[in-house]
C-alpha cells in the first residue's frame, strides 16, 4: 500500500486511477440563521484515494488462498508459464536442479496448554541432519530444526527460472517427495522429458533407486552429488582417515581394479602398490557401461606392473592399455551413474545447481520471505506460488522481448527500458 501512494506509474499498470478522484457532489438542506429561510445548498465532498484499503488486500489475498485451494488456480499459472517459456526458449529446461527449503511458519510451534494445538495447526517440525568425518578422524554433527513448511523447487539452472514447486509440512521426505515429483512433472510436460538431459540435486538427495529411474525411465542424467556411507572400514581399529576406503570392484577374484565410496575406479600397481585413477573414457549407452582405460597408456607414463596386471586379468598387453567395462546393472546404482562422480562433465553440470541458491535467495530477500506474517498451509503455498509466477513471468516478458539478460532482472523489468 505504501508502494502505490508513492508510485503513481504503479497504480496505472495495477489497473488504479494514478490521481486522486472527486466524489460525488452532496446536496444539502441549509437554513439561514438571519432570515430563518431553508435552502438547497451542494457541497463538494472530499477527494477520496483510489489505493485500496488494508481490508480490500485482506479479502483479494483471502480469495486468492480459496481459489488456490479449491481449484489451484495459482499453481496453475506456474504451469501455463511453464509452456510459454518452453515455447520461447529452446534450451529452457535441459538442465534441471532440485532443492529444498525450509519456510518457517509466522508461529513459535508451542502447544497450547488446554487445547494441546499449536497457532499454526497445518504446520510441524522439520529436521536437517548433516554429519561427517573430520580431517582428525574425528565424527560431527550439525542439525538444524524449524516449525513451518518445506519449499520443493525444481529450476532451470541454466536460465535460474522456477519449473515447478510444492509446499509440504516440514517434516516431508525429500527423497520420496522428489522421486514423485519427477513423475508428475515430466508426465504434465512430456516434451520437458524429451529435453532434458541432466538433472541435479545435493547429497542429502542421494539415492539408488531416484537415480535409476531418472536414466532408466527418462533417460535422464542424475548429477547428484554421493555420499560416503560406508561404516565397516571407519569403525576398524587403525583407520586413518586421510587415506580413501577403497574395495575390488571384482570380489570374486584377484585383480587390481578398485572403487572407492564416490565411485571412482582406481587401479593398483602390482608392483608399487601405487593407487591411480583409471582414464575414464566415456558411457556407452547401448550396453550400459561405464569404459575406463589404463591410466599409464592414457596419460603416457611408465608402470611397472602393467604386463602383470594384464596376465592377471587375462587380457592381452597392448599399446591402448586395459579396459575396464563397469556395467551400471551389477553394481550399485547409487555409486555408478552415466556420469561418474567427479568427472569434468559432472563437476560443469554440478557447478549450476548454485542457480537454485540464488532463486531460494530472492524468495527472502526480494519476496520477503525471510520476515513474514504468514501461516498455514494453504497460504503459504499461495504466497509461493504468486512469487514464481512474478519470476517466470518477467523471465517470459523478457524472453518474448529478445532481451534475455533482463530475464532474471525484478527491478529493470524490459517493458520499462529506454533501450
Amino acid at each position: 500500500m505504501r508502494e502505490l501512494r508513492r508510485n503513481p506509474a504503479l497504480l496505472q499498470i495495477c489497473g488504479f486511477a494514478a490521481l486522486p478522484r472527486q466524489g460525488r457532489t452532496v446536496r444539502v438542506l441549509k437554513r439561514d440563521a438571519q432570515t430563518g429561510q431553508a435552502r438547497v445548498v451542494s457541497l463538494p465532498a472530499p477527494a477520496f484515494d483510489t489505493v485500496p484499503g488494508s481490508c480490500n488486500f485482506s479479502r483479494f489475498l483471502a480469495s486468492v488462498v480459496r481459489l488456490e485451494e479449491q481449484r489451484g488456480l495459482v499453481s496453475g499459472m506456474t504451469g501455463a508459464l511453464r509452456s510459454r517459456l518452453m515455447a520461447a526458449l529452446g534450451d529452457f529446461g535441459r538442465h534441471l536442479g532440485y532443492d529444498g527449503k525450509a519456510l518457517d511458519s509466522h508461529s513459535t510451534g508451542r502447544a497450547n496448554r488446554k487445547t494441546g494445538a499449536t497457532s499454526d495447526p497445518d504446520a510441524d517440525w522439520g529436521q536437517h541432519e548433516t554429519c561427517g568425518v573430520d580431517k582428525a578422524g574425528r565424527g560431527w554433527k550439525k542439525v538444524k530444526s524449524w516449525f513451518g513448511y518445506a519449499l520443493h523447487l525444481i529450476a532451470d539452472n541454466e536460465h535460474e527460472i522456477p519449473v515447478w514447486f510444492d509446499v509440504t509440512k516440514a517434516s516431508a521426505s525429500e527423497v520420496r517427495r522428489l522421486s514423485s515429483a519427477v513423475d508428475e512433472l515430466l508426465a504434465q510436460e512430456p516434451e520437458l522429458a524429451q529435453r532434458c538431459a541432466d538433472f541435479s540435486a545435493d547429497k542429502g538427495l542421494d539415492s539408488g533407486p531416484l537415480k535409476a529411474k531418472l536414466w532408466d525411465r527418462y533417460r535422464v542424467r542424475p548429477l547428484i552429488d554421493t555420499r560416503a556411507m560406508w561404516r565397516e572400514e571407519k569403525q576398524a581399529e587403525g583407520f586413518d582417515p586421510s587415506k580413501p576406503i577403497l574395495r575390488p570392484l571384482y570380489p570374486d577374484r584377484v585383480d587390481t581394479i578398485l572403487y572407492s565410496e564416490k565411485g571412482e575406479v582406481l587401479c593398483r600397481d602390482p608392483a608399487s602398490q601405487e593407487q591411480r585413477p583409471m582414464a575414464f573414457t566415456g558411457f556407452e549407452s547401448d550396453r550400459g557401461t561405464l569404459k575406463y582405460r589404463c591410466p599409464a597408456a592414457a596419460y603416457g607414463f611408465a608402470c611397472q606392473g602393467r604386463s602383470q596386471c594384464h596376465r592377471g586379468a587375462g587380457v592381452k598387453d597392448s599399446a591402448y592399455g586395459r579396459i575396464v567395462r563397469v556395467a551400471l546393472k551389477d553394481h550399485d546404482r547409487r555409486l555408478f551413474t552415466p556420469t561418474p562422480w567427479g568427472s569434468p562433465s559432472w563437476r560443469r553440470g554440478y557447478r549450476r545447481r548454485t542457480a537454485l541458491e540464488r532463486i531460494n535467495s530472492r524468495l527472502d530477500a526480494s519476496f520477503g520471505f525471510e520476515h513474514h506474517f504468514i501461516r498455514g498451509q494453504a497460504k503459504m503455498k499461495a504466497r509461493i506460488g504468486l512469487a514464481m509466477a512474478v519470476m517466470m513471468a518477467l523471465a517470459l516478458g523478457a524472453a518474448l522481448e529478445g532481451r534475455p539478460q533482463r530475464m532474471r532482472s525484478l527491478v529493470n523489468p524490459p517493458f520499462d527500458d529506454p533501450g
